[in-house]
């Protein structure tokens, strides 16, 4: 009963949250406490699974002494006790503000005169009362040192309802940037309110993007920025005016393609598309360098590429060549409560140093 609870447990905090039945302060400190424990659950399935394979072995082998040793409750609950701390390890790595790093990107059809642009990627902030304004400053300080030319958020930047929230993201206002400070949406816009939120992403000059596109000139050069919707488009939200009607807008790569060829094309085109599992379906569409995030990297060594890598088209984290574009998913530079254990798999805030190819 109290594993089912447990494991039920950030279910029913979402519930609480949506049905405004508990502060969201409050909803948000519990998520971070019932997500380690929903990880120190899953290790304990796998062990279980693990031992219970091992005596059924050991029985059929007629190794009864070993079949013994093996289900010995000592064996679990040293185990249990192993898989928490090792979850409360995962959630103070998970909280922890990521350090800065730099990635070279080669992109085919990059002009000379812009090798060596650094963009700047903030992805997956999640930015609730538990990495709050303070958490989010710093992320802001620490990408503002790297000095990059252009900064770009590929989605899912906050939780919560935007009238009260909004305060934990505002830091992300004094992002600096020649090239400015580019937007698109994730899933969780969608699920808290899109249109309140883009009205203040708008207000903090992110420039948001959905299915919108800009071609700015860069070193005599024509380089295009753009953004998509997401697919999570369509889900019902009780954050929005009229909780029977969607927000926000289903993605169109073909809308931003053709305004960017409206605009008299561009030598480059780099596109926010919130979720990787979409790449195979934008590549064709003449972009040279997908930014996503969504994935999180993976959260855990193990269940980045047995669990999250095939929910998500093979992609989790790194760089991915799709057809001749590129593709980039962030680790993330922040976290959901709900689920903020790391074992192996650091937040990150990104700079992607682009580079053209050696003639």
């Amino acid at each position: 009963m109290a594993t089912a609870l447990l494991t039920a447990a950030p279910a029913l905090l979402i519930y609480a949250m949506r049905n405004e039945s508990m502060d969201f302060a409050l909803v948000s400190h519990l998520q971070l406490i019932s997500g380690g424990l929903l990880a120190a659950i899953g290790m304990g399935l796998i062990f279980a699974l693990v031992r219970d394979s091992w005596w059924l072995l050991a029985r059929l082998l007629q190794k009864t002494t070993i079949a013994r040793c093996i289900v010995r409750p000592r064996w679990t609950a040293g185990f249990m006790a192993i898989a928490l701390l090792l979850n409360g390890y995962g959630l103070t790595e998970g909280t922890q503000l990521p350090a800065v790093h730099e990635r070279e990107v080669t992109l085919k059809r990059l002009p000379q005169a812009l090798d060596g642009l650094r963009i700047g990627v903030l992805a997956d902030i999640h930015a609730t009362p538990v990495n709050n304004a303070a958490y989010v400053q710093g992320l802001v300080d620490r990408l503002n040192a790297a000095k990059p030319d252009m900064v770009v958020l590929p989605g899912d930047l906050i939780d919560g309802d935007a009238p009260s929230q909004w305060g934990n993201i505002a830091p992300l206002a004094q992002l600096q940037a020649p090239l400015g400070v580019w937007s698109a949406p994730g899933n969780h816009e969608y699920y808290s309110g899109y249109d309140a939120w883009a009205k203040v992403f708008n207000r903090l000059h992110l420039n948001y993007l959905a299915n919108q596109a800009h071609v700015l000139e860069v070193r005599g050069h024509k380089l295009a920025i753009s953004g998509v919707g997401d697919p999570a488009y369509g889900r019902l939200s009780e954050q929005n005016a009229d909780p029977n009607v969607p927000e926000g807008v289903p993605p169109d790569v073909q809308a931003v393609a053709t305004q960017i060829h409206n605009a008299g094309g561009a030598d480059i085109h780099i596109l926010l598309g919130h979720q990787p599992k979409m790449a195979r379906s934008y590549a064709p569409h003449g972009i040279d360098l997908q930014v996503a995030g969504h994935t999180h990297g993976g959260h855990i060594v193990g269940m980045d590429r047995w669990l999250v890598a095939p929910a998500n088209d093979g992609f989790v984290r790194g760089l991915y060549d799709v057809g001749s574009m590129r593709l980039f998913v962030s680790a993330g530079a922040g976290l959901w409560p709900g689920f903020a254990v790391r074992l192996g798999v650091p937040s990150s805030i990104d700079v992607l140093v682009l580079r053209a190819p050696q003639p």
